[in-house]
C-alpha cells in the first residue's frame, strides 16, 4: 500500500540531502505537481516533489469539486480546450479515479425563449464530445428534458413560476478534489516517488536548488537532471520572468437544509447568458456550495484567500431570483476562495501581445527557461493530467535522459475501485476511499470506536482521523481538518472536532 506519512518524509528528505542526484524535481504539492510526479515516477525517472506547505494547500482545495467536460468553454467557442476536458474527464473517470467521481445530474431551468433553446443545443454539442471521448452512458447519461414535477423534485427550493421543466445534462463530480491531490501523491510514492511536505526550495534553476526542512530549519543542496516549477499562482517565486495576475474565485458553503436536500446541481444562467451560470452543487457531509465568481486579485499572495462582501452579494443577487426561498447571509455556513493563476504571456513567453488573459487562463501554459527550468500553469483541475505530460515532455526535452512513455491515461490510483468488498462498511467512508475503505478500518485496528463519527453531527470516522496521519502524510490537525477531511470548510464544525482529532493525533504518534 502506498504510504505517506512523517516518517516517509524523513526519509525522503535524508535521500535528498545525502547528495545524490534526482532525475526530477518538483516543486509544488498540488493537483499540478503531484500529476507530474506521478507521470514522471511511472515513466522510470527518480523523482522527488517538495512543497512548503502541505498537499493540496493552494488552490487545488478551492474548486467546485467538478471535473468539467468543458461546456464553457465550448459556448465561448474554444473547440480544442472543450474536446481536451471531455478526453481528459473520460480518463479520469473510467480509469485514473473512478471511486472519487461520480456523475453528478445538472439542471438548468426551462423558462423558454431563446435561452433556453440556445443551451439545450450547447448541452447536445457538449454530448458530442462526451462521446467522441468514449465516455458511455452507463457513465454519465446523455443530456434530457425533465419535466417540472421532476425538476422541483431534484431541486426542491427552485421558484415555480413559469417553470417548464428543466434542461438536464450529466457532469463528473469529486468527492473532494484535495482528496484527488493526496491519492495522486500516494500514488507517485508507490512508484517510488519522494514525497516532502513542509520543505521551502530556493535558489531554484534547471538543474537543482537549495532545500530547507521548514520543521528542523535544516537546509542543503539538492542536484537535478530537471526540474519542473509547479507552483501556481506562486509561480512568479520561483521564476520571476513569469508574471502572474490571479483571479479569485469564491464559493459560499451552505446546509443542505437550506435548499431542501437537492439531488442535483442547480445551474443558473447569469442573466441572459449563455456561458456564464451559478452553480449550486450539493456536497458530502450534508452541505452545499454556491460558486462561483472571477474577480481580480491583484498585491499580494495570500495562503488561504478570502472573499469580499461584493462577492457574497453577487452569488446571492444572482441566485436567490431563481428560488422560491431566498439563501440569506444568515444560511451561510462558510466561504471558500481559490486564485486561478493567470499568466501574462506577453511578459513570460513569444505568443502574440494580443493574446487575452482570459484566453490563457483556459489553457495551460508550459515555459522552458533558458537554464532549463520548466514552469507549467494555467489550466484547470480536470486536465491536470494533460498538464503534467507536456511539462515533463518539455523537461526531457532540456536532458538526454532516456525514460519510457507517458501511461497516466491508464494508471489508477490508490483505491481505484468502487466496490471494496462484502464488508459493511459506511458508505461516506466508501465514497471517499473506494476500494481502500476496508483497509483504513484495519489500519486503525489499535483505536478505540473506529467507525464512529468523529463528532455525531459530522459524517468523518475516527478511523479516517489516523489513516490521514499514518497512510496519507498528514502532519498536523490542521492537515486534516481542511485537506483530508473537509470539515473546516465550516469553521464551527472545525472548532468542533479538533479536540477529538488532536486527542487520535496524540495516541496514534504516542
Amino acid at each position: 500500500m502506498a504510504t505517506l506519512s512523517a516518517t516517509t518524509r524523513a526519509r525522503a528528505l535524508d535521500r535528498l540531502a545525502s547528495g545524490d542526484r534526482v532525475d526530477l524535481l518538483v516543486i509544488g504539492g498540488g493537483i499540478t505537481g503531484v500529476g507530474v510526479a506521478l507521470d514522471a515516477a511511472t515513466r522510470g525517472l527518480s523523482v522527488a516533489l517538495v512543497e512548503k506547505d502541505d498537499l493540496a494547500a493552494g488552490t487545488s482545495r478551492w474548486s467546485s469539486k467538478l471535473v468539467h467536460g468543458g461546456l464553457r468553454y465550448l459556448a465561448k467557442g474554444d473547440i480544442r480546450v472543450a474536446r481536451e476536458s471531455a478526453i481528459e474527464r473520460h480518463h479520469l473517470m473510467t480509469a485514473i479515479a473512478p471511486h472519487l467521481i461520480a456523475p453528478l445530474r445538472q439542471i438548468i431551468p426551462d423558462r423558454g425563449g431563446r435561452q433556453a433553446s440556445i443551451i439545450r443545443f450547447g448541452l447536445r454539442t457538449g454530448d458530442l464530445l462526451r462521446r467522441h471521448a468514449g465516455t458511455p452512458d452507463s457513465v454519465l447519461p446523455p443530456p434530457a428534458q425533465l419535466s417540472p414535477v421532476e425538476t422541483l423534485g431534484r431541486c426542491p427550493t427552485l421558484s415555480p413560476v413559469g417553470l417548464r421543466g428543466g434542461i438536464s445534462t450529466a457532469d463528473g463530480q469529486l468527492i473532494d478534489d484535495a482528496r484527488l491531490v493526496v491519492a495522486l501523491a500516494r500514488t507517485a510514492a508507490g512508484y517510488g516517488a519522494s514525497i516532502a511536505t513542509r520543505t521551502r526550495a530556493d535558489r531554484v534553476d534547471g538543474r537543482g536548488a537549495t532545500l530547507t526542512d521548514l520543521l528542523t530549519g535544516e537546509s542543503f543542496d539538492v542536484g537535478a537532471r530537471m526540474v519542473v516549477n509547479a507552483t501556481g499562482v506562486w509561480s512568479g517565486d520561483v521564476d520571476q520572468s513569469i508574471a502572474v495576475s490571479p483571479s479569485r474565485g469564491t464559493h459560499l458553503v451552505v446546509d443542505a437544509a437550506s435548499l431542501g436536500h437537492p439531488s442535483a446541481a442547480l445551474t443558473v444562467p447569469l442573466g441572459s447568458s449563455v456561458s456564464r451560470f451559478i452553480f449550486v452543487v450539493p456536497a458530502q457531509l450534508g452541505r452545499v456550495y454556491i460558486g462561483l465568481t472571477d474577480v481580480a486579485a491583484p498585491g499580494p499572495i495570500p495562503d488561504v484567500p478570502m472573499p469580499d462582501s461584493s462577492e457574497i452579494d453577487f452569488l446571492l443577487d444572482a441566485l436567490n431570483p431563481a428560488l422560491s426561498r431566498p439563501i440569506e447571509r444568515a444560511d451561510i455556513l462558510g466561504t471558500f476562495s481559490g486564485l486561478r493563476p493567470l499568466v501574462d504571456t506577453r511578459a513570460s513567453s513569444d505568443r502574440g501581445a494580443s493574446e487575452a488573459l482570459a484566453d490563457v487562463s483556459r489553457q495551460h501554459h508550459v515555459r522552458t527557461r533558458g537554464d532549463g527550468l520548466v514552469s507549467v500553469l494555467g489550466g484547470k483541475l480536470t486536465t491536470y493530467r494533460r498538464m503534467a505530460q507536456d511539462a515533463v515532455d518539455a523537461a526531457l526535452a532540456t536532458t538526454d535522459l532516456a525514460a519510457g512513455e507517458c501511461v497516466t491515461t491508464t494508471t489508477p490510483l490508490v483505491g481505484a475501485v468502487r466496490n471494496p468488498g462484502e464488508r459493511a462498511l459506511p458508505t461516506s467512508l466508501v465514497q471517499r476511499f473506494g476500494g481502500e475503505a476496508p483497509a483504513v478500518v484495519e489500519a486503525a485496528a489499535t483505536l478505540d470506536r473506529p467507525l464512529e463519527r468523529i463528532t455525531p453531527d459530522i459524517d468523518v470516522t475516527r478511523a479516517e482521523i489516523a489513516f490521514a496521519l499514518t497512510h496519507e502524510g498528514a502532519l498536523d490537525a490542521d492537515d486534516i481538518l481542511h485537506r483530508r477531511t473537509r470539515i473546516g470548510l465550516v469553521p464551527a464544525d472545525a472548532d468542533a472536532a479538533r479536540p477529538d482529532v488532536e486527542k487520535i493525533i496524540g495516541e496514534v504518534t504516542g
